[in-house]
């Protein structure tokens, strides 16, 4: 029986493979922008050869050039062979504006299929190229041709969603690369300290998506480079200082030499180095304004509170367990715990917080749940208030107080006496009654001892004591040591920082084994930035390369060894990104990461 339901799993299976490797599709593609005067394709796509009727769509905005031209293309992966028919159409951008193209429609194996539509938008001319004439275009030709990048050719832009802002809203500060050169990476990246600023960066995708985009007067391949959420700290005006960007960049020369130029196409590549400066950025920062409530916790933003109690009717010595959770976006993590009035006659214990939050454009993003325990100790009818928090909304401008349902708990008599009741608990009640007050007495026989055959005032009788005593003192000053040591956080974190960074790149190494190149950078470069992180008792979102420079000479690190780090970071950042043989790459940024970490483990004396 038992193989009967296998073979019918293992033919199901090939079954929906089957059907999925026969499930035809039909799509359109199309660059999302263009500029004026720009000839791109428009491709439709069917994986199969047995198509007849292919129509096109009405094409407005755009001047066909050719097609549609066919195109057959066949391609087999382990044993899967998958045939693909290709429509192209050569087609002319001539108006600036956003234009849809509707789908294609076309019958395959029998059926009759729409592809997807496609938007495109046409960017205007670029000015830089329109305008140039005689002398201009003589003169850009010979810039261009030199070993100089001009400003208008690659630079990065800072700017802030907001230049006024109240005490702790949310700034979001993005980095975009504008290029019209080939852009091998930064060999150093510089950025602001962020001063008066709660800073957490957003995380963005390792491959970066780039995109044509017009910008004052000429087209640009643009992304987005690194992008923080920013919350003031203080009034007035805060400056974020301007971020300094060492640029590698490849550019094609003409080459003197007629041999060497006949074997390169007349031309080859050099390596130009430039440094980029953002311009500083200034926030005027107001602060919150007058008439906080007074149980106003600093929350900024837009939020939501609920709450739920697991039961109203307990007997005594019974745990309470009031769940509030505060939901929204806004500066969620500076957010403090609102106050729950608990009758005096409950015995009540600190309150445990969960957060699940995601950083976005606007800010924290999730919800704070706080578990309120607390142990009634006597019977009674009691009332639980309700609860306040209080925040600022920023849509609104003004304070606002939300309040939660109040409670009334039935407390009946349970069994054992509230004074001899411990709690020993976590997140659940785990209560534990001692036995009862009064003990029987035992009444037993009593046998006489002859004098001086009495145990108790004899050496073994004080021995019995001290010896035990002796070992309990010791025991404990040992456990009070450790309990100190432990106590101090960024010690521990010291001490195991090269176990932790060790554990990483042994995961970084199975990585490079299984030739997963993106997920072994990313190891790698949380293996450097967590152990400087721990070494030198920073959190990662306040280090920059700068800062950890200057932590590195308090320590009294050699020049050498915080260079030798640093590039070992600048390495691991853009070995991705450089064109030649990828596994040697990342077998030389593993070998180089390793070994800097080995020497500053050695250097770094606290």
């Amino acid at each position: 029986m038992r193989k009967i339901v296998c073979l019918w799993i293992a033919l199901l299976a090939l079954t929906v493979q089957a059907y999925a490797d026969d499930k035809v599709t039909f799509t359109a593609s199309a660059p999302d922008a263009v500029a004026v005067g720009d000839q791109f394709r428009l491709s439709y796509t069917v994986n199969t050869q047995k198509v007849k009727n292919f129509r096109a769509p009405s094409i407005k905005g755009f001047d066909v050039l050719m097609g549609p031209s066919r195109s057959y293309s066949m391609q087999s992966i382990n044993g899967n062979t998958t045939e693909t028919l290709t429509f192209t159409y050569i087609l002319l951008a001539q108006k600036e504006g956003e234009y849809t193209i509707p789908g294609a429609t076309i019958t395959a194996n029998g059926d009759q299929m729409l592809s997807n539509s496609v938007k495109i938008k046409v960017l205007p001319a670029d000015k830089a190229n329109s305008s140039q004439s005689g002398n201009a275009q003589s003169t850009s030709r010979s810039s261009s041709s030199g070993t100089s990048i001009s400003n208008n050719d690659l630079f990065i832009t800072a700017t802030a969603s907001k230049t006024t802002a109240y005490e702790q809203e949310a700034i979001l500060l993005t980095y975009k690369i504008y290029t019209v050169v080939d852009l091998r990476g930064f060999d150093n990246v510089k950025l602001p300290d962020f001063k008066g600023f709660h800073s957490q960066e957003v995380e963005l995708p390792n491959d970066r998506r780039w995109g044509l985009e017009h910008y004052k007067g000429r087209n640009y391949h643009s992304t987005i480079y690194r992008q923080f959420v920013l919350f003031p700290q203080q009034s007035g005006k805060l400056t974020i200082d301007a971020a300094r960007f060492d640029a590698s960049i490849e550019k094609m020369d003409a080459i003197d030499d007629p041999f060497e130029a006949f074997f390169n196409g007349g031309a080859g590549s050099i390596q130009i180095k430039k440094t980029l400066m953002t311009p500083k950025l200034t926030i005027d920062v107001k602060p919150l304004p007058a008439g906080k409530p007074a149980d106003f916790s600093g929350g900024v933003g837009e939020f939501n509170i609920s709450s739920s109690i697991n039961s109203t009717k307990v007997k005594t010595n019974d745990a309470i367990t009031v769940k509030v959770v505060i939901s929204g976006t806004g500066n969620l993590k500076l957010v403090g715990e609102p106050e729950v009035k608990f009758p005096e006659d409950f015995e009540v214990y600190d309150p445990k917080v969960d957060s699940k939050f995601r950083l976005t454009n606007a800010g924290l993003s999730g919800n704070k749940v706080i578990e309120y325990l607390a142990i009634p100790r006597n019977a009674g009818t009691y009332k639980i208030p309700a609860i306040k928090f209080s925040y600022f909304d920023i849509k609104s401008r003004s304070y606002k107080t939300l309040t939660t349902e109040e409670y009334t708990v039935q407390v009946e008599k349970g069994a054992g006496n509230a004074s001899q009741t411990i709690a020993n608990f976590t997140n659940k009640e785990d209560l534990k009654v001692l036995n009862e007050d009064i003990r029987f007495i035992k009444q037993n026989d009593v046998k006489l001892s002859p004098k001086g055959e009495y145990f108790f005032g004899s050496m073994g009788y004080w021995l019995f004591y001290i010896i035990p005593g002796l070992i309990f003192i010791a025991c404990f000053l040992i456990y009070r040591k450790q309990i100190a040591a432990n106590a101090n956080v960024a010690k521990v974190r010291t001490k195991k920082a090269n176990k932790v960074a060790v554990k990483r790149m042994k995961q970084a190494g199975k990585l490079l084994a299984a030739n997963e190149k993106d997920a072994f950078y990313d190891e790698v470069l949380k293996a450097l930035w967590g152990y400087i992180s721990d070494k030198l008792s920073i959190p990662v979102s306040q280090l920059s390369k700068d800062n950890i420079e200057e932590e590195l000479r308090k320590y009294g690190v050699a020049e050498d060894l915080i260079k030798e780090f640093l590039n070992a970071l600048n390495s691991c950042e853009f070995a991705r990104f450089a064109p030649g043989d990828a596994n040697q790459a990342m077998d030389k940024v593993y070998t180089d990461s390793l070994e800097v970490i080995s020497k500053m483990e050695n250097s770094i004396k606290h």
